[in-house]
């Protein structure tokens, strides 16, 4: 083969992506069925555009705060689902660690004089020992972790009902820094406005960062208008929502907090070698035990990292309602925390998934409980539409993952 000829093969291989190359790769991968989040978009789509038919509160700027206020705490909890969904694992006590987490903060602080600071600490060590606990079972004597946890559900749930006592509740100081942070606190605009150019400018970074490294290899990338078309869409998006939110109260701090422990555990996913380790034993664990990965440490990470964002997020619950109650982390927390994680485009068969899929699956969840509230539906019917959202999610993922494997994807 000539020089000529060397140059242009080389060409071909390091030939950049345009637009319309991204566009026939999308939709090659939705036929085969890769949806990744686009299920939840339409379902967003659909959701607003039935609720705010029947009644135009729904999109007013501070429903939609309050929206984000109520979604942080359950979404915390679902951040830790995803880490054993990813596994191929499910721990359904997270709505118990979540209540105990919140009576443990009652006690210690307000019971037993301890520092805020300490106080919540404590909750997330006790919850990070709750699993590792579940971890070793799992690792030791190979329990599976539906009955681990359903065990583990009714122990932490006793052991919340002792701690309270006879009073079944403890009410936190209204003036203090933690329950000003789940009701009141807003962020400043300029802040908000900063975190939403702040995605965009990152991947556009990153992007340039990859199209680098892949045309040092030789290998084909998405061309520099792909990605600055989608860091534009998704700067503008996100500059809109805040400029809308900002009508009203502004963006929450709480969410914020929420949105930064999503992105921290994206770039834990998708940057570290726990993350690709993570998928590695999700997808198979045999295989990633023979290529040399640790499967048992990486279980028990996942389930220490599940029942600490559980506490967390039961620490969130608390300041959102200013008590620690007997009824805490019980209802349907379980229920929303997982269907969260589902419905944000997790597998439950393992593999596959997202840190984000927490935080597009609890606005959904979230969306659906404000809508029939403010439609003055009852308790049931929530119940009864959120379940067949999830059995909704579960069939969807089902089909697409027997489509990706009949396409040579799985």
């Amino acid at each position: 083969m000539s020089g000529a000829q060397l140059d242009r093969a080389d060409t071909r291989v390091r030939h950049d992506e345009g637009l319309s190359g991204a566009l026939r790769a999308f939709f090659d991968r939705v036929r085969s069925g890769d949806l990744g989040m686009l299920p939840v978009f339409i379902g967003l789509l659909l959701i607003t555009l039935v609720f705010s038919s029947l009644n135009p509160v729904f999109l007013a700027p501070n429903n939609l705060v309050n929206l984000l206020f109520d979604a942080a705490a359950i979404g915390l909890i679902s951040l830790g689902v995803v880490c054993v969904l990813l596994l191929g694992e499910i721990d359904l006590s997270i709505g118990s660690m979540s209540g105990l987490s919140s009576a443990l903060v009652g006690v210690l602080w307000v019971n037993s004089g301890l520092p805020m600071l300490l106080a919540v600490l404590g909750a997330v060590l006790a919850g990070a020992a709750v699993g590792f606990v579940y971890g070793f079972l799992r690792n030791k004597f190979e329990m599976p972790s539906f009955v681990a946890t359903l065990a583990g559900l009714l122990a932490l749930l006793g052991l919340q009902l002792y701690l309270l006592g006879a009073t079944g509740s403890i009410n936190l100081p209204y003036t203090s820094p933690l329950v000003k942070f789940g009701q009141i606190l807003i962020m400043p605009a300029w802040l908000s406005y900063l975190a939403a150019i702040l995605p965009g400018a990152l991947m556009v970074f990153s992007g340039l960062k990859t199209m680098k490294r892949r045309r040092d290899a030789n290998l084909s990338s998405p061309g520099l208008s792909v990605l600055l078309v989608r860091a534009g869409v998704l700067t503008v998006a996100l500059i809109g929502c805040v400029a809308y939110l900002e009508q009203g109260r502004g963006v929450p701090y709480m969410f914020g907090v929420f949105t930064l422990f999503v992105v921290a555990l994206d770039y834990a996913l998708r940057r570290t070698q726990w993350g690709r380790s993570m998928f590695a034993v999700g997808g198979n664990a045999e295989a990633a035990r023979r290529s040399g990965i640790s499967v048992k440490r990486i279980r028990l990470s996942a389930f220490m990292l599940c029942s600490s964002l559980a506490a967390l997020g039961g620490v969130f619950a608390a300041s959102r309602l200013a008590s620690a109650s007997q009824q805490a982390g019980t209802g349907d927390v379980n229920l929303n925390a997982i269907a969260a994680a589902v419905i944000g485009g997790t597998s439950l068969f393992g593999g596959r998934g997202s840190a984000w899929s927490a935080l597009l699956g609890i606005i959904v969840i979230q969306a659906i409980s404000n809508g029939l509230t403010l439609l003055n539906l009852s308790s049931s019917l929530r119940y009864m539409i959120t379940g067949g959202v999830l059995a909704i999610a579960v069939i969807v993922d089902s089909l697409a993952r027997r489509s990706r494997a009949s396409h040579g994807r799985a």
